[in-house]
């Protein structure tokens, strides 16, 4: 751990763009240190209805993680699962490509009822949240539906189609964002990013294409983070230029785009202060458009988290500080 980042003094809140399993690694080190002066704002274009349940595979996966029940052999779900559920719908033939843990079940399916009795989500995402135990603040981006698709030569697939039950393997020749247009950010979104006493916005290393770039299409969106008067900083999700986890590195390529955090800082350009990418790529600095950070960024452990969270926070208060002594 640097100096700089021993000595972070973050008494203000601080909001993180978050999407599934990478970001909410990184949302679990800055909950450590921040408690309930964080809010995570996360990605709910993957939601989708599947065996007549509501699914929110990116929320569900930050409120596993931030309460400690995640499951950390696969990467998603609860721990201690079972999966007698899912085997019944085997034998009646039923479709089980996306696997629902018996757990994991209870959350589906208490989701589905309250939003058929007009709950909002971010009202029963905050319930669970405290039932959890959880002390930060999560938000879905958006309580209007928002749905990620992928378009490739065999046609337009629905996110979780290519994600899961295609494991990624078409072609991707575009990336839409369904409804995104007649969404807009919730009271509590804008409250979180209108805050006085905002010190800092952490972009998540989760998949700038899939995860945050859904959240940045609902309208508004850019507009509160470029006016939130607090440092954005992103963490890359590139390392020596391959994707840490996920289909990051093949869908830059399928998009023409080089794996690189030159790439990865393009793509926020005019949204970001600043990037931190792994000490490893720091030879790469020069060709990076903006203020960078260099840090070990690969979070195997939670002491890893942590310090990465550290790392982010200590990177944002030394712009806001530089900013501040320039004007």
């Amino acid at each position: 751990m640097t100096a700089a980042a021993s000595t972070i003094t973050t008494k203000g809140r601080v909001v993180a763009l978050c999407g599934g399993v990478g970001g909410a690694k990184l949302a679990f080190g800055l909950a450590r240190i921040l408690g309930d002066r964080l809010t995570v704002v996360v990605n709910t274009g993957d939601d989708f209805e599947h065996l007549g349940l509501h699914i929110s595979p990116d929320l569900d996966t930050v409120l596993y993680t931030l309460s400690g029940l995640a499951n950390r052999e696969l990467g998603w779900g609860r721990g201690d699962e079972s999966w007698n559920f899912m085997s019944v719908l085997e034998d009646l033939g039923a479709e089980t490509w996306f696997r629902l843990g018996d757990r994991d079940l209870a959350l589906h399916v208490e989701r589905t009822r309250q939003l058929r009795a007009g709950v909002p989500l971010t009202g029963i995402i905050a319930a669970f949240a405290k039932r959890f135990g959880i002390e930060a603040e999560i938000l879905p981006m958006s309580d209007e539906k928002v749905s990620t698709t992928v378009v490739t030569p065999e046609g337009a697939l629905p996110f979780q189609r290519y994600f899961v039950e295609r494991r990624c393997a078409p072609v991707v020749r575009e990336i839409r964002f369904d409804g995104a247009d007649k969404a807009q950010p919730t009271a509590q979104v804008r409250a979180a990013l209108g805050d006085p006493g905002l010190e800092a916005v952490v972009i998540c290393p989760s998949n700038p294409f899939l995860s945050i770039d859904p959240i940045l299409a609902v309208p508004g969106m850019r507009r509160l983070l470029q006016d939130a008067g607090a440092p954005v900083v992103a963490v890359s999700p590139i390392i020596g230029g391959k994707a840490v986890k996920g289909p990051t590195g093949k869908i830059m390529a399928e998009l023409g785009l080089a794996a690189t955090n030159m790439a990865i800082g393009d793509h926020y350009r005019g949204l970001v202060s600043g990037l931190v990418i792994d000490s490893g790529d720091a030879a790469e600095r020069g060709a990076i458009d903006g203020p960078t950070h260099a840090t070990a960024t690969l979070m195997s452990t939670d002491d890893d988290r942590e310090r990465l969270a550290r790392e982010a926070l200590g990177f944002a208060l030394r712009l806001a500080a530089a900013k501040a002594a320039a004007t």
